[in-house]
C-alpha cells in the first residue's frame, strides 16, 4: 500500500465536529471540551444526538450513526472528535458512507472503542487518523496540555515521541506504518471487513480491565491468525487495571505480550504514554514511521 492520506491541516477558526458513536458521554466532558477547543482557535460544534442516551449507548443506533454521516459529510467540518469510547462504534461502522470521505478525507481523533474507525482508516482506505484523548477524559490533569499536543497535530506538528528504556524491551530498529489501538477493539474485528492489515506494520496496543488469561487469548488469536509474524515492530502502551483470577495467571500484562512475540525478532517497545492512562498523549496512526528501540530509550520516528 502506498502512502497514506493525510487529511487537510486545520488552521484558526477552522471547525471541529464533536461526536459520540460509541457509549453516553456526560454533558459537562462536552462543555469542558468546547471551551477547550475553542480557545485553541477552532470554531467547535457539537452533534444534534450527543447527549442522547439509550441505556448505555449515546442515543440509538440510527441516532449515532446520523451524527457521524453528518459529520462525515459536512464540508465545514474538517476534523471529527469522538466524545468516548465505551462500545457501541462497531454497531455503526458497516452503515456509514465513507464515499466522499475518501476523496476529501478528514481527520478522525479518538482511542479505546475508536479503533474500530482507526483500523478502517488506517489498513482498508489508507488515512491517516489521530490515537488522542476525549472529552470523557477532560477531567484529566493532563487533558489541557493533550489538547495542545493534539492542536500540533491537527496544524501539521508531527514530533518524534521518546520514550524511556524498558527491561523487557526487545532492542532493534525497522520501519512500517504505524496502526493499531485497544487490543480488545482490534480481536473483536478479527475475521470482518475492518479487521486490521498487520503486513510490514507497527503495531501499537494497549487495553484496560481485561483478565490476564483473556490477554493472552487474544494475543494468541492474533498469533495463530498469522497477524504477529507479519509485524515490522510492536509498540505496547498502556495496560491499565488488569485482572487476574484467585488461581493467578503467572505472569504481568507485559509478560504475557513478549511471550507471545517470543519467537519473532522484531523490536519491542513497552510503556508507551498512551492508552487508558492520565497522561495519554496524542500521536498519528496510518503514517509510516521508523522505531528504535535501544539501550537507553525508545524513539519512535515519523517519516
Amino acid at each position: 500500500m502506498g502512502t497514506a492520506t493525510i487529511p487537510k491541516l486545520l488552521t484558526k477558526g477552522d471547525e471541529i465536529r464533536i461526536v459520540a458513536p460509541a457509549s453516553a458521554v456526560q454533558k459537562d466532558y462536552i462543555d469542558k471540551s468546547v471551551v477547550a477547543l475553542s480557545g485553541l482557535g477552532y470554531k467547535t460544534t457539537v452533534g444534534k444526538y450527543v447527549f442522547s442516551e439509550d441505556n448505555q449507548f449515546a442515543g440509538t443506533d440510527e441516532e449515532r450513526l446520523r451524527d457521524f454521516q453528518d459529520a462525515v459529510n459536512d464540508q465545514k467540518v474538517k476534523a471529527v472528535f469522538c466524545a468516548r469510547g465505551g462500545y457501541g462504534s462497531s454497531r455503526i461502522i458497516d452503515k456509514i458512507d465513507f464515499s466522499d470521505f475518501r476523496s476529501n478525507a478528514k481527520w478522525i481523533v479518538g482511542f479505546s472503542d475508536i479503533t474500530v474507525f482507526h483500523s478502517l482508516m488506517n489498513c482498508t482506505y489508507n488515512i491517516a487518523t489521530i490515537h488522542s484523548p476525549m472529552p470523557v477524559n477532560s477531567e484529566s490533569s493532563y487533558f489541557a496540555s493533550n489538547l495542545k499536543q493534539l492542536d500540533e497535530i491537527l496544524r501539521g506538528k508531527r514530533n518524534d515521541i521518546q520514550i524511556p528504556y524498558h527491561p523487557l524491551n526487545r532492542k532493534g530498529q525497522s520501519r512500517g506504518k504505524i496502526t493499531g489501538g485497544n487490543l480488545s477493539i482490534l480481536h473483536n474485528l478479527q475475521s470482518t471487513p475492518f479487521e486490521i492489515k498487520t503486513e510490514n506494520t507497527v503495531l501499537f496496543i494497549e487495553d484496560m480491565g481485561e483478565q490476564l488469561y483473556h490477554l493472552d487469548r487474544m494475543l494468541n488469536n492474533l498469533l495463530l491468525s498469522g497477524k504477529l509474524e507479519k509485524l515490522k515492530g510492536l509498540v505496547v502502551g498502556s495496560m491499565t487495571e488488569m485482572q487476574d483470577k484467585k488461581r493467578p495467571f503467572g505472569k504481568t500484562a507485559y509478560q504475557i505480550v513478549l511471550d507471545a512475540v517470543k519467537n519473532f525478532e522484531f523490536p519491542v517497545a513497552f510503556d508507551f504514554p498512551a492508552g487508558h492512562i492520565e497522561n495519554n498523549i496524542p500521536f498519528v496512526l496510518g503514517v509510516s514511521t521508523e522505531l528504535m528501540v535501544g539501550n537507553t530509550n525508545t524513539v519512535l520516528k515519523y517519516d
